[in-house]
């Protein structure tokens, strides 16, 4: 076997993120081919052999890289639109636009979300991609190439709607697939894609889309295929007031029982926003380890509420941040997530200690690699673990003067990224991608934005 070829980074301050928070106010990491090797105060070893690059990170924060928990790509080509809107009128207003999507569009769109996170620190990402018009062509093939190219870590949550207008649900009819279909093409999905091996560059998950756009059948179904399989099940949750009165009116139950009611909840399950939760559906998710999808910015766009953050945290919730689609987070970045989570969970009386920055830290890391069941590989920096770690330049105007790291990356201005590394490949320099042209990318997605309004602007 050929030796391990080592990069050495030097002079950084280090938040592993491990389960003791270990900090060094100065230190090292050492990376061997796609693991990290070694780490630790002070300099790297000497002796060291096949170092093939040295980093001096004076003046730099290195952490593990951000991981996305929810996301839905397609979006970024319907940005800007119906910005007063709450979540079912939104839903409503572009319905009818995101069902004519195809594959270029949804290849474009890809890129330009991906490449958006990656230059802002996310090596894992995710996309949770519901919409499948008849003959929009292979969407899942377009989304996992784009997340190839890009270079990050990925997981496809292969979503699915089987309830539409003509049912009682928000889709248009022929933006919806059967039961049958959403099934087959759901595990046809995971054959082709799915990497169980540690170290998987790309995984997918069963995801039926929310309790009013699938029926009941889909979701028990769903979770019966994610079992059999043996891949990881997500889905929206407990998002809006309107939600908790649909799940009322149509099951009886609210949202929390009608997810256990189906299968939906357990270790292997993730949702998204998980808003409007009582104690009594912190205390279910706590006692099946579901975890959660925190996204705080869409939430705020939406108007759908603060969801309970800190409480699912004590109570022994897996959490994690998602930038969720940028029809409603415009900004497409998941490290402006660590200040909005921070800062949108303190709102309200007596609530300056909800949050602090270490644990939003946590939320963006390990608590994401929690959520898609990677935490053994990724999420905090520590031995053996894969080589996912990023540099945030902190000795700038906008830093310079805070003295603790975390303080400055969290509570700060959006840090520029200087280096980042997926698989001990590095993806990002001085803020800018190496994987991919982000001029190329901008046009692309500016035209297939425009396609689409033509396209749907003629009904």
């Amino acid at each position: 076997m050929a030796a391990a070829q080592r990069i050495v980074i030097e002079n950084c301050a280090i938040a592993t993120v491990d389960a003791d928070d270990t900090e060094y106010a100065s230190g090292h990491v050492v990376v061997a081919d796609n693991r990290i090797e070694a780490l630790g105060a002070g300099r790297a070893p000497e002796g060291l052999e096949n170092v093939v690059r040295r980093i001096d990170a004076t003046g730099h924060l290195v952490t593990p890289g951000l991981v996305n928990t929810h996301h839905h790509f397609y979006q970024w080509i319907t940005r800007g639109l119906a910005t007063d809107h709450n979540l079912f009128d939104w839903l409503v207003a572009l319905y009818p636009t995101w069902a004519r999507i195809d594959e270029p569009m949804v290849h474009a769109a890809a890129q330009g979300s991906l490449a958006m996170m990656a230059r802002g620190g996310v090596t894992t990402a995710m996309d949770h991609h519901y919409v499948f018009p008849r003959g929009s062509g292979d969407l899942s093939g377009a989304i996992i190439r784009a997340a190839r190219e890009t270079g990050v870590r990925f997981t496809l949550a292969r979503g699915s709607m089987d309830r539409s207008e003509k049912d009682g649900g928000l889709p248009p009819d022929f933006a919806v697939e059967t039961l049958e279909g959403a099934l087959a093409a759901t595990e046809a999905t995971v054959e082709e894609h799915h990497d169980a091996s540690f170290g998987a560059m790309t995984q997918v998950a069963v995801a039926p889309c929310s309790p009013f756009s699938v029926s009941t059948e889909l979701l028990s179904q769903g979770a019966e295929l994610a079992r059999r399989l043996g891949v990881r099940l997500h889905t929206h949750g407990s998002e809006t007031v309107e939600e908790e009165k649909f799940c009322h009116e149509l099951f009886g139950m609210g949202p929390t029982d009608y997810f256990e009611s189906t299968g939906w909840l357990g270790e292997d399950v993730w949702m998204a926003h998980c808003v409007h939760m009582n104690d009594s559906d912190i205390a279910a998710f706590a006692r099946t380890r579901t975890g959660v999808a925190h996204c705080p910015s869409s939430n705020a766009r939406l108007a759908a509420g603060i969801a309970r953050v800190p409480d699912m945290l004590a109570a022994g919730v897996p959490v994690g941040l998602g930038v969720d689609g940028t029809a409603s987070n415009e900004s497409g970045e998941l490290h402006t997530e660590l200040r909005n989570a921070l800062l949108i969970n303190r709102l309200g009386a007596h609530r300056e200690k909800a949050l602090n920055a270490r644990q939003a830290l946590r939320l963006g890391t390990h608590g994401g690699a929690q959520v898609l069941g990677r935490a053994a590989e990724t999420g905090s920096l520590e031995p053996g673990k894969l080589a996912d770690l990023v540099l945030w330049k902190l000795d700038t105007l906008a830093h310079a003067s805070i003295a603790d790291p975390v303080t400055a990356l969290v509570f700060g201005a959006a840090a520029p990224v200087t280096a980042s590394f997926v698989n001990g490949r590095q993806i990002v320099e001085d803020g800018r991608l190496l994987t991919v042209d982000e001029d190329a990318v901008a046009r692309s997605t500016r035209a297939e934005a425009q396609r689409l309004a033509r396209i749907a602007a003629q009904g």
